[in-house]
């Protein structure tokens, strides 16, 4: 059961849908403006990546969770909601 996330080309609003089977039909149209020019844009994925010479590096920021513990965020590229 893939989502698949789509943009409306003229309110820019990024939104997703669920598709169960190939033949189904969806209502393709934005939730917003109801506007039927949509395109489908290319999904954030989680990723491991070495550390070493060469290998990427993404931008990590640390924020405190609580009095032990730290949490890290990772800045991916990929479309802002």
């Amino acid at each position: 059961m893939p989502i698949f996330e789509f943009r409306c080309a003229d309110c820019g609003e990024i939104f997703e849908k669920l598709f169960m089977k190939s033949d189904e039909e969806l209502d393709m149209t934005c939730p917003q403006c109801r506007a039927e020019s949509i395109e489908r844009v290319v999904s954030r994925t989680n990723y491991a990546m070495a550390a070493g010479p060469g290998g990427n590096q993404p931008k990590i920021t640390t924020k405190s969770c609580g009095a032990s513990n730290q949490c890290m965020t990772l800045d991916l590229p990929g479309p802002a909601k």
